[in-house]
């Protein structure tokens, strides 16, 4: 169900993201280390420079995690306010609210 606050209630899949990085993390050394030693520096620099972008997103992931359920809550806690209990407006059916005009 769509609340229209989605920007403001949304959750990241924390977990996978983290282990993204730790792949990304081991290629992009691996890619440093071996273009480093087959003398193509330009092909290390760039894979230096993914490796730290993957080790600043892997810092942020890891704060998220340890700041617990304000950033990842359980399965448990909804990511919005539950909608009330039937229609919006009782005794008829549901229909968009009436707009009133301004001068």
């Amino acid at each position: 169900m769509r609340t229209g606050s989605e920007p403001a209630t949304a959750r990241s899949a924390l977990r996978a993201r983290f282990w993204l990085c730790m792949w990304g993390l081991a290629w992009a050394v691996f890619g440093t280390a071996a273009f480093a030693v087959a003398g193509r520096p330009g092909w290390a620099a760039a894979c230096g420079v993914l490796w730290l972008v993957v080790t600043a997103d892997l810092t942020v992931v890891l704060r998220h995690i340890r700041q617990g359920p304000h950033y990842q809550p359980g399965r448990d806690v909804p990511p919005y306010r539950p909608p009330d209990s039937g229609p919006p407006y009782p005794g008829r059916p549901y229909r968009r609210p009436p707009r009133h005009r301004h001068p």
